[in-house]
């Protein structure tokens, strides 16, 4: 072997490893957002037109975000919401300044429908649903929430739509609910 096919063959097997090491760490990662679209300069004119809202001062403006800036600042919040820091990790989300984003608000509702804040709960996913109609993890979560409420036909209506978006009954939205359903799981 030559020093070159010998360094690509252990990058190889280095990424081969990895890949089987840290695959499973990051499969848990299954609401993975798409970056929101960058804003132009015609919308915010637009916005203020539609809203008469009145021009803003010279305060500073938060800079926006980039794609790669938006998906490390979610995962953080993600994180946090998982890990049971549900405030913390609302305050996370909030501050992407992104709460029309279907992952966004479906992940805030996540976190106040684990603090049994219900009516908020119900309040984001129906902010998720209204940017993505077909957000099949915000039915899921919304279906779980149901449940906690003791409405399992309205979950099971849930469950149905998830099945036809899935095109099948083996996406983890539909399994997981159905598990919830069941009484077998509690997410």
């Amino acid at each position: 072997m030559t020093p070159r096919i010998r360094i690509g063959f252990f990058a190889a097997t280095a990424l081969v490893g990895f890949a089987l090491v840290a695959g499973p760490a990051l499969a848990d990662m299954t609401d993975k957002p798409t970056p929101p679209p960058a804003p132009s300069s015609d919308n915010t004119k637009k916005d203020e037109k539609k809203t008469n809202a009145p021009k803003q001062d010279n305060k500073k403006k938060k800079p926006e975000q980039t794609g790669q800036q938006f998906l490390d600042n979610y995962k953080v919040a993600y994180r946090l919401i998982k890990s049971g820091k549900y405030r913390p990790g609302i305050e996370a989300m909030r501050a992407l300044g992104q709460d029309d984003h279907p992952d966004v608000a479906t992940s805030i509702g996540y976190a106040y429908r684990k603090l049994h804040q219900y009516d908020q709960a119900k309040y984001w996913y129906d902010k998720a649903l209204a940017a993505d109609p077909n957000h099949v993890l915000t039915l899921s979560y919304y279906g779980m929430l149901y449940v906690e409420q003791g409405d399992k036909a309205t979950a099971r209506k849930l469950l149905q739509r998830i099945a036809t978006l899935c095109g099948n009954t083996s996406c983890d939205p539909y399994e997981d609910l159905e598990q919830v359903i069941a009484g077998k799981a509690h997410y």
